[in-house]
Order: C-alpha cells, then structure tokens, then sequence
C-alpha cells in the first residue's frame, strides 16, 4: 500500500496531467470475429463483458486468452488483434456471444507525463486477482452499458476513469517490474520529496532541501533520484511546473505574469522561455485554445431559444 506521501504525490500528478478516460465502443460478437486494432497516440482498454476473447499482441506476437471482468490496457496505444478464442470441448467459437467495452485515454499534457513513462505497453487486470472494488466498477460499467438510461455515455466516461486508477493501482500492486513514478511513489524517501514538490512548485527548491527530506546526502539522493526517475531533480521540478502551467492557463482569470511568480520564475520570459522549452509552442497557444473551447461550450442565443 502506498503511504499518505505517495497518495498525496499521485494524486497531484494525476490532477495536473488531466486524465480524461470515456468509453468509445461496445461491440457484440456472436460467433467467431477478429478486429485488427491500430496504433494510437494515446492509450486504449477493452474490458471484457460477456464471454472471452484472444489478444494478440503486434509487437512481441504474444496472445493472452481474457474471460469475462478480465481487462487489457494499452497505456502507450500499442497495435493488437482482438479475436474469438479457438473451439474448445465446450464447444465451437461460431456458438459463443462475446460483448466488450472498449475505451480510451489520454492526458491533456500529452503522450509524455511521468504515469504514462512508468508503464509497460500492456497491462492485465484479471477479475480473479482483482480487488473487490475493481469487480465491482466492471460490473457496473456492464450494467450500464446495456442500459438506455439518460446519461449513460457521460456515466460510463466517469467510470472509465476510475477504472483506469484502479488497474493502476492493482498494476502497481501486483507488477515486480516498478519504474519511473511508480518506482518513486513506493520509495518513502522519494515519495515524500514528491509530495514536497508538488505541493509547493514555485518554492526555490534546491538539492541540499530535497535532500534534506530524503534524509540524504546530496550527492546520494541526486544519484537515487536520477535512478528511480531518469531525469534529475531540477528537471523533474521544472517539468512537474510546465505541467501545472497547462492547467493553470486555463483559467483566463489567471495572466501569464501571474502564474510566472505563482511557479517560481522571476520575470515572465523566462517562464516563456521554459514552457516553450518543454512543450514545444508557447502558453499563448494554450491560452487561445483554452478560450476556444469556452467559447464553444457556450450556446449560442438561437440554441437556447429553439
């Protein structure tokens, strides 16, 4: 289990990453089939409903059998083959009734955040391993599916991304294989320098404070930290700033020169130059879209009046 730090630091990666997670297909086969999958740029999962399904997987030509409350997600969008399992004593795949709910995910920081660099390119949540609470959620999301209830689609979204925190969870559980983030949030030493960064961005953090905090000397933790996740602290620091950046510049209440002094840059161009630096195009880009999208979630007079 993960220590109040490590809950503190995920969740505020998790907050300025901006998951968005919403269910894009439920498919209904009955008898054999077989649905190629393309490469994303973004994740994608299949959630097994009713009966079982053969994944195989493009880049290491593996196949997984999944049985119904079985998940498969692919963090990195990974190209895979869904198909109907081969007969069985139990009979012949042309019998078989097989439903799937399928979905997607992104993070509105794009493909590259610390959660999506700590996992693998698949990850499998088997119903018998899970938590309670995971069956639970997949039931859930099955009954609604096969509802006509009004809102469905916008309740299934909101479960595809507590779904997607709870394979997380079990993934970060289970696997033998931690990286990155995850490495991190089950370090108490690094979880605890998280949570410290996180929470105060815009301090004038230095090596000699976190290291402080990690209970280490400078040179081992900026060594340790480097190892667990693969940039340093200050490039930690100034990437979990940029990523914050995004969120902050969508409030239009909120000016360029304010969130500079509220992240810890002296003058406004060196915020520029940073934002910039990490994610190609600079916050007035981010600015003009974040309007756009207001502007579009606006009625116009006419809709309002139909």
């Amino acid at each position: 289990m993960l220590d109040r730090s490590a809950e503190a630091a995920f969740a505020a990666v998790l907050g300025a990453h901006q998951l968005r997670a919403y269910i894009s297909d439920n498919p209904h086969y009955c008898g054999s089939f077989v649905e190629a999958e393309r490469a994303l740029p973004h994740g994608m999962f299949h959630l097994i409903d009713e009966g079982e399904c053969m994944v195989d997987f493009a880049r290491t030509g593996d196949s997984l059998l999944l049985h119904s409350g079985d998940l498969v997600m692919f963090p990195h969008g990974a190209a895979h083959t869904l198909r109907s399992p081969p007969d069985t004593d139990a009979g012949p795949a042309a019998n078989r009734f097989t439903s799937i709910l399928c979905g997607e995910f992104e993070f509105a920081t794009g493909s590259r955040n610390p959660i999506l660099d700590a996992l693998p390119d698949w990850i499998v949540v088997r119903e018998a391993d899970s938590q309670q609470q995971f069956r639970h959620l997949a039931r859930l999301m099955a009954h609604e599916a096969r509802q006509e209830s009004f809102g469905r689609q916008l309740v299934l979204d909101k479960l595809a991304d507590a779904l997607f925190v709870m394979a997380l969870r079990q993934h970060i559980a289970s696997s033998n294989e931690r990286r990155g983030l995850i490495a991190a949030l089950i370090d108490p030493r690094m979880a605890r320098v998280l949570e410290a960064m996180h929470a105060a961005p815009g301090r004038a953090w230095t090596v000699a404070m976190l290291a402080e905090l990690a209970h280490q000397s400078r040179t081992a933790f900026a060594q340790h930290f480097n190892e667990v996740l693969g940039v340093s602290p200050y490039q930690y620091l100034t990437e979990w700033r940029m990523a914050e950046a995004l969120r902050l510049l969508a409030d239009p209440k909120s000016s360029a020169a304010t969130i500079a002094e509220k992240l810890g840059y002296q003058t406004e161009a060196a915020f520029r130059r940073a934002f910039k630096k990490i994610h190609g195009y600079g916050p007035g880009r981010t600015r003009r879209a974040a309007r756009s999208a207001q502007i579009e979630a606006i009625p116009s007079a006419a809709s309002v009046n139909r």
